[in-house]
């Protein structure tokens, strides 16, 4: 069996389709991972599929130099699309959202190969809402997305999100140790998610400087490239034990060793955060139509982490949290616990499956 996936630059597009590749290499399948070409090098931790890369441009109604060269490159991503639809020869394709994904499916759809999209966040993104009409399924990551398609209920497949194969929980103490940090201190693991925030990075490390009790804490903070050397200089500043990291690949050890993670709401870090259990102060990045207010929505109404909206984000309203925090860590335990209402899911299995299973309809 043949199966395209093509998915999009963002790691919370990369993470799941990589995933999905790796439950797919298990059932004898041929893959091909399809890429915009802008995908930054470090989130690639797909050196051993089959990889193409596609001209990726942004479609805009304005009409600019800029407008105008992403419409072209949309054009010349959308016919080597169809080269590599012809040249691969696709039983299935699978889309992972965004406007990288459009032409391939497209392409797909009008040679009658079977399609499915995946879709991460609970609110469905303006490509896949397009798509979704097209498709033969569509998987969803939440049950409450099922609201948001305006499409029948039997195209529509629970899944989950899928996560990569190597977030497993470590050992606290191996956890403790591959940061050098100590087990009796405190351990916040601050990110704004692959693109990085400079709004969070600088706001949290306001919140920390200004903490007194510096010598019980320990923090993981994975900034970004634009704000590291800032945040290296501010961070060598303060008597903290820290770890500053521009983009961290082994997540399974920050997860691990977290008492209370500070971040924004993207569909992978709401999945990573069910599977590792970590109460969260959730911060939704507001320019992406409320897709992470709704995604944050899932864990606050399970008790497991407490939302600050950006506009009213700043180091009196995080410093408000984790003093409360100190004061009752029953609080943190009772937010740990709120996740044994959302039961484990096998996503990347699951997600696999419902390829699988288009292959015979």
């Amino acid at each position: 069996m043949r199966v395209l996936i093509v998915t999009g630059s963002s790691g919370g597009h990369i993470f799941p389709a990589v995933a999905l590749a790796e439950e797919l290499e298990k059932m004898n399948t041929d893959l091909l991972l399809v890429l915009p070409q802008k995908t930054p090098e470090e989130k690639l931790p797909v050196a051993a599929y089959n990889l193409r890369y596609i001209p990726a441009g942004f479609l805009s109604f304005n009409l600019s130099r800029k407008s105008i060269y992403g419409f072209l490159c949309f054009l010349g991503g959308a016919w080597e699309s169809l080269r590599l639809i012809l040249k691969f020869k696709p039983d299935v394709v699978v889309g992972f959202g965004s406007l990288n994904t459009l032409a391939v499916v497209f392409w797909a759809w009008l040679f009658r190969i079977k399609t499915i999209i995946h879709e991460q966040n609970v609110v469905c993104g303006k490509a896949n809402r397009l798509l979704s009409k097209l498709v033969d399924r569509v998987a969803v990551s939440f049950s409450q997305t099922r609201v948001n398609l305006n499409i029948r209920d039997a195209k529509i497949v629970l899944t989950g999100n899928p996560l990569r194969r190597d977030l497993v929980r470590i050992e606290r103490i191996a956890a403790l140790d591959f940061f050098n940090f100590q087990p009796g201190k405190f351990t916040i693991l601050i990110t704004g998610g692959s693109q990085g925030s400079h709004r969070l990075n600088s706001v949290c490390f306001e919140t920390l400087s200004n903490y007194q009790a510096k010598h019980n804490l320990q923090v993981i903070h994975i900034c970004g490239a634009p704000d590291f050397s800032y945040l290296e200089d501010k961070y060598s500043s303060l008597n903290l034990s820290y770890k500053l990291f521009e983009f961290f690949k082994q997540m399974e050890y920050a997860y691990s060793v977290a008492d209370l993670i500070i971040c924004r709401s993207g569909a992978t870090t709401i999945a990573e955060l069910v599977k590792f259990k970590v109460p969260a102060i959730l911060v939704p990045y507001p320019f992406a139509y409320d897709h992470q207010l709704a995604n944050a929505r899932v864990l606050s109404n399970q008790g497991c982490g407490e939302i600050i909206l950006d506009n009213n984000l700043s180091a009196d309203s995080v410093g408000e949290k984790l003093q409360g925090y100190f004061a009752h860590p029953e609080r943190l335990t009772k937010m740990a616990q709120g996740y044994q209402n959302m039961p484990d899911v096998f996503a990347a299995r699951l997600l696999a499956n419902a390829v699988i299973s288009l292959n015979n309809v």
